[in-house]
């Protein structure tokens, strides 16, 4: 009968994960990996191209979910915006929110992400993603202001400070390895924090 290269396939997937989780991208080795998988490394060949397609394989969906709720929830603002809400209902869905529902199910993933992608393009992870959206913020912000909101007029360097400030925050929970309860009660926290700050920013309260 002939092989199941699904299950193979799965199987690679599984040792690869540990092996990045155990020794992060520099130390793991396409040798351990095969050795993980049951395989040599050829046979691995055959599965990715390289380490680090391998390490890309693992973190990649997981930074498009995340790129996909971000696109999502930035159309959905400027949607209540031009339907002329109320200003607080802008933020009834917030960073948080993706938080819970696109990372905290993909812990091993994010760990990987987080602390252990030196080496790799994804190792400046919250950097690179609050400098991807400090420019859509800021691009918010002026839209809000033509719309009638008094919002604040910040520069790119002061936003990108708050951002990263923001992410690291809603970030830590899960980089403490603590138990689901317990990341959300700290995220609860984290937004009971920042958001009175986002609104004034914003322009959505005094």
């Amino acid at each position: 009968m002939p092989r199941d290269k699904t299950l193979s396939h799965e199987k690679v997937k599984k040792a690869i994960k540990e092996e990045f989780l155990e020794k992060g991208y520099e130390d793991a080795s396409i040798r351990s990996i095969g050795a993980r998988a049951g395989m040599t490394s050829a046979g691995l060949y055959r599965h990715y191209a390289d380490k680090e397609a391998m390490f890309n394989a693992m973190v990649e969906p997981l930074i498009e979910s995340i790129k996909d709720w971000t696109e999502k929830h930035t159309s959905r603002k400027y949607s209540i915006i031009e339907d002329g809400v109320p200003g607080d209902e802008l933020f009834g869905e917030n960073f948080v929110d993706m938080v819970k529902e696109v990372i905290l199910p993909r812990r091993d993933e994010f760990i990987l992400l987080m602390l252990r992608s030196g080496g790799t393009k994804y190792e400046h992870f919250i950097h690179d993603y609050a400098e991807e959206n400090q420019k859509e913020f800021l691009d918010a912000i002026r839209y809000l202001r033509e719309n009638g909101y008094s919002a604040a007029d910040i520069g790119e360097e002061e936003l990108h400070m708050l951002l990263s400030a923001y992410l690291t925050a809603c970030f830590e929970p899960i980089i403490h390895d603590y138990d689901d309860e317990k990341v959300i009660k700290y995220l609860d926290t984290v937004q009971k924090f920042f958001m009175p700050g986002w609104l004034k920013i914003m322009g959505i309260s005094n």
